[in-house]
């Protein structure tokens, strides 16, 4: 992907996702249905971004995961409402605690790129 369609877009909170962002509720090239409204910060580097292929493109390191033991820290950004949610209380939810959004259930799929067990 040419570095033109790259952003720092901010989400309608004001807090900047990083990569291939297509709107301001979070969703990327990669990912855009309705329910792709999380950011993940990533433990490298601090920073929002919609997902692993936005990171790998753009950041220009490599990629680490959340410790688990870090788990009570705030890593997941609402795309609906700006809500920052703490990694352990993201593992039990579909939705938003602050503004019922749903969350894509398949990205639990992948969450093992984002944080360790």
């Amino acid at each position: 992907m040419s570095a033109d369609r790259l952003t720092n877009r901010p989400t309608e909170g004001g807090t900047a996702v990083h990569g291939a962002t297509i709107d301001n509720q979070t969703r990327c090239v990669h990912y855009a249905t309705v329910t792709d409204v999380i950011a993940i910060k990533f433990y490298c580097c601090r920073l929002y971004y919609p997902c692993h292929l936005c990171h790998e493109m753009s950041a220009g390191h490599q990629a680490e995961q959340w410790p688990k033991s870090l788990h009570d820290q705030r890593a997941l950004l609402c795309g609906v409402c700006s809500t920052e949610l703490t990694i352990a209380a993201y593992f039990d939810l579909s939705a938003c605690p602050t503004c019922s959004a749903p969350f894509n259930d398949g990205c639990r799929l992948h969450r093992q790129l984002y944080f360790a067990d």
